[in-house]
């Protein structure tokens, strides 16, 4: 493509479920932008970010390539918030030249190249230019017809040029790229997720994060019972979940005293339950210092022993915080399939020496009951154990490099 046909080259965001905030619209678009600068701040290239009515155009400074275009696009499209992110290229607002980088545009195409069906889509946002949608539609499509010989599928188009006409410049695309949707992340408050090394987790933080909560991570290691390993591979699930909302942190809880100290309090079935309870008070105590107002776990009804709803709603009364569950009605494969796409299954699947395996009884209670959980934890003294492992934690600060 060449500039002089086509114009420049830009990046238009097509926003979800932002539109129907009503007045409370303009907050949620100020938070995505600020989200979008954020995140091209990694790419290197000097942007302008430009709000306009339901769109976001992401202009490139003078002289950017295509390929930069593309960094950019492909960089916005893991920010929650967006649908639909479109390489296009803006052009004076003149239906010739509007004519012009269609024509081109669809010449640069494979099906162009190789045949198949076409349409074109306009839609006119400042409805002062001399052209209707459908003329637009007409002229476009008319002028591609002559010149490649495509017909027309308004149905099931193998191509579709869309062409945007907005206030100060016409926007000219084929074709874009999913977003996330969902809410900036931020725009709903903050919560802290219980990050193990398993699946379920980090898709949880990430469904979350769709949800507009801005999420910190703690993960409880075995240690000194156990290696680091568990910890390396927590912060680099962390790592590969930042790319949606930046700024990550991680949290990390030495757990293995503390686990001793319930499978030394002689009541095996109740092991697992007991220290979930645990670890959701010490969660609790970490939320209050960084001011974080619920947790997030992975967890999935009837998936383990542990997830019973006798031993969910008996992890429930340990903490005063909400506990989000995102993934409560979700099976394994639904589960699997999520991590595999958002990109953290493989880091999951990595074999470690995960702290639970600590604390494995042979059998594992399913209905818990909430005043025997008590009486253990008032022989641990849980109240006291939970602000001690609290005070004990070390960051880990994700854009600092590996621990």
């Amino acid at each position: 493509m060449t500039m002089s046909a086509l114009g420049e080259p830009c990046v238009l965001l097509k926003l979800g479920e932002i539109v129907l905030k009503g007045k409370n619209r303009e907050l949620f678009e100020r938070r995505l932008i600020g989200n979008i600068r954020d995140a091209l701040k990694s790419v290197g290239v000097q942007v302008d970010v430009r709000r306009r009515h339901g769109v976001i155009a992401i202009f490139l400074p003078k002289g950017a390539t295509a390929e930069q275009a593309e960094s950019v696009a492909q960089r916005v499209a893991d920010v929650p918030g967006l649908v639909w992110i479109h390489r296009a290229w803006r052009v004076a607002k003149d239906p010739d030249t509007v004519l012009k980088a269609g024509l081109e545009l669809a010449g640069e195409s494979e099906v162009a190249k190789r045949g198949g069906t076409f349409a074109v889509r306009s839609r006119r946002r400042d409805k002062r230019f001399p052209l209707s949608s459908n003329e637009l539609d007409r002229l476009v499509g008319g002028a591609i017809n002559d010149e490649y010989k495509l017909p027309v599928d308004l149905s099931k188009p193998d191509l579709t040029v869309f062409i945007e006409v907005d206030r100060d410049e016409v926007f000219v695309f084929t074709d874009g790229i999913p977003g996330q949707g969902g809410l900036p992340v931020g725009s709903s408050g903050r919560a802290l997720v219980l990050m193990s090394g398993g699946i379920d987790s980090p898709v949880a933080a990430y469904r979350m994060m769709r949800r507009g909560l801005h999420v910190d991570f703690l993960h409880f290691s075995g240690i000194p019972f156990t290696t680091s390993e568990s910890i390396y591979k927590a912060y680099a699930l962390v790592k590969k979940l930042d790319r949606f909302q930046g700024k990550s942190r991680l949290w990390v809880v030495p757990f293995g005293k503390a686990q001793q100290s319930i499978r030394n309090s002689g009541q095996d079935r109740l092991a697992v339950i007991a220290q979930r309870r645990l670890m959701l008070k010490t969660a609790e105590e970490v939320a209050h210092r960084i001011h974080a107002s619920a947790l997030i776990t992975g967890d999935a009804l009837g998936q383990v022993s542990s997830q019973t709803l006798a031993n969910i709603t008996a992890q429930d009364n340990a903490v005063d915080l909400p506990i989000l569950r995102p993934l409560v009605g979700w099976d394994k494969t639904e589960i699997m399939a999520e991590a595999r796409r958002i990109g953290t299954l493989e880091i999951s699947e990595l074999p470690d020496e995960d702290c639970c395996s600590l604390l494995a009884p042979r059998r594992a209670e399913t209905r818990a009951k909430i005043e025997d959980l008590k009486q253990i934890e008032k022989r641990l003294d849980a109240e006291e154990l939970c602000v001690q492992l609290a005070d004990s934690i070390q960051e880990y600060t994700i854009s600092a490099g590996p621990p």
